[in-house]
């Protein structure tokens, strides 16, 4: 096993050595073969340059094409491109940029396009698509790319079934692990049970079949062992069981070395419940609900700069285990803090230690702090008796078990909680569809939040599936969450749930909120739904 891991390895570092073509720098970022950006100029417009002029911003990774308003962008792959209008499935797609009539492209007359605006009947491109002057060695070094694009079948599809991962860390909560995986299975048994009789191809007028539905089959991936061991793992497992995506998934204190993993993979990482994500602008293929903690950290950097000045706040105190999630909630406010003019310290519990009065007592905070506890719900817990008599004192809802946090009772008007997700009143009746689900199937609510992203994450996944026929790509499918996902109705713990070219944080707001002991000790939302 040992020899094969290191197998694996070198064959990764191998392939992260080797590099894009100069064919797919170009498309995808905007860069010459030179290393000068890319330029393209419009008539009686402005120029772009750089990421700007980069293919995929218009016409997107797979080459599919987007759409903004009224203008269409059409698709680009060479499958298309080298053949006429109508011989492609692709063609048959409302509001796919289809031109009737269209005939089929040479590298000429490709070339030419590209850098005078002429399609092959002489026609002019509109001002939308810039024009660029291309030597021949480049020319044709994005031609051949765009002939690769989209051309081969992605891993993990096979005629009758798709195969998916879930990924869960050693260090994943086993409860919450049972609980995501008895919603997996059963959301799977349902889906394959309803295809049973024999799916037929749905047959189109133009000729082209296409098999609507396909299996679903599961791999369960669990990881072992010290971080740096996953991502060998990882590849051995692909490599043995290739699989379409990545679905849903569960992690404890690191998810970076599976996120890693995937963009180097190219294997969409769909939704998995982590409350530290990796948040790296520019990766394209992990996917989130949410921020977690990070978003949990915003909230508060965000109240305080609005309020510090009120509050008479000057200095800002936060409580966190070494090595856990919330060590890095805290240096996300510390820098907001030191931005703000805000003084920071630091109470650091020992990941050993355990956790009563003495390693929480909180003597030396002043009237003039704010409190920010990263702490679990067991911590909570065995707070000192008496609150701390501080300016304010927030604590993180995800880690504190939302509003079954343990306060101890004078605590609880003390401290203001972040709830990066709908209250439990605003998402009441959308709780409603996978409650439901759950009991008639039999599954035991063990790990609510959990349980619930995890029914959502398959319910979007099998939506965006459906609506893509035959072309099951994983480039494609991400694409559709980023122009489909914002008109989803039923959003589970999150009021609203949307993504943009680029975006991979489904959710984006939540809630600073309050145990309000005049309503039974409910939690309410202190201030309105925010941003930040």
């Amino acid at each position: 096993m040992a020899g094969l891991l290191a197998l694996f390895t070198a064959e990764t570092d191998a392939t992260e050595r080797v590099g894009p073509s100069r064919g797919e720098m170009l498309y995808r970022q905007g860069v010459l073969p030179s290393g000068k950006p890319l330029r393209g100029e419009r008539e009686q417009a402005v120029g772009v340059e750089g990421m700007a002029a980069a293919c995929v911003t218009c016409h997107r990774r797979s080459g599919y094409g987007s759409s903004e308003g009224t203008v269409r962008i059409p698709p680009i792959l060479g499958s298309l491109l080298f053949q006429p209008s109508g011989k492609h499935p692709l063609d048959t797609q409302p509001g796919a940029g289809y031109t009737p009539g269209r005939i089929a492209y040479t590298d000429e007359t490709l070339a030419r396009a590209i850098r005078h605006g002429l399609v092959p009947t002489g026609r002019t491109l509109g001002l939308v698509m810039p024009r660029y002057d291309l030597d021949d060695a480049t020319m044709a070094s994005l031609i051949e790319y765009l002939k690769g694009l989209s051309a081969t079948v992605s891993p993990g599809v096979t005629d009758d079934t798709l195969h998916f991962a879930t990924i869960i860390t050693p260090d994943a909560d086993p409860i919450a692990r049972q609980g995501m995986l008895d919603v997996l299975q059963r959301f799977i048994e349902d889906k394959n049970d309803f295809r049973k009789g024999g799916a037929r191809p749905l047959q189109r007028n133009v000729g082209f079949n296409y098999r609507v539905t396909r299996n679903w089959q599961l791999h369960v991936w669990q990881l072992t062992g010290p971080p740096e061991s996953w991502e060998p793992q990882l590849w051995a497992r692909l490599a043995k069981e290739p699989v379409f995506a990545v679905l849903s998934g569960l992690g404890g204190r690191n998810w970076a070395p599976v996120h890693h993993f995937c963009e180097q993979a190219a294997l969409p990482c769909l939704f998995p419940n982590v409350d530290l994500p990796v948040v790296a602008e520019g990766d394209f293929y992990s996917v989130y609900f949410s921020k977690g903690v990070l978003l949990e950290a915003q909230l508060i950097a965000k109240d305080l700069a609005e309020q510090a000045q009120r509050w008479g706040v000057h200095r800002v105190v936060q409580v966190f285990r070494a090595g856990d999630i919330g060590e890095e909630a805290a240096r996300t406010v510390t820098a907001a803090a030191a931005a703000a003019g805000l003084q920071s310290t630091s109470h650091v519990i020992q990941a050993e230690a355990r956790a009563d009065g003495r390693s929480l007592a909180l003597q030396d905070v002043a009237a003039d702090d704010a409190v920010v506890l990263w702490l679990r719900p067991n911590e909570l817990a065995a707070l000192p008796a008496e609150p701390v008599r501080a300016a304010a004192v927030f604590a993180s809802g995800l880690m504190g078990g939302l509003e079954n946090a343990p306060l101890p009772a004078p605590w609880r008007g003390a401290v203001r909680i972040t709830y990066p997700a709908d209250l439990p009143d605003g998402r009441a009746v959308r709780m409603h569809i996978p409650l439901a689900w759950f009991k008639v199937r039999n599954v035991p609510i063990v790990a609510e939040r959990v349980q619930a992203d995890t029914y959502l994450a398959c319910g979007i996944v099998a939506e965006q599936l459906t609506g893509m026929l035959d072309r099951f790509e994983r480039e494609v499918l991400l694409e559709r969450f980023e122009t489909m996902l914002n008109t989803r109705l039923f959003t589970g713990y999150y009021s609203r749930l949307g993504l943009a070219q680029g975006q991979r944080f489904a959710s984006k707001g939540g809630y600073i909120a309050r145990f309000a002991e005049s309503q039974g000790a409910r939690l309410v939302a202190d201030g309105g739904y925010t941003v930040p």
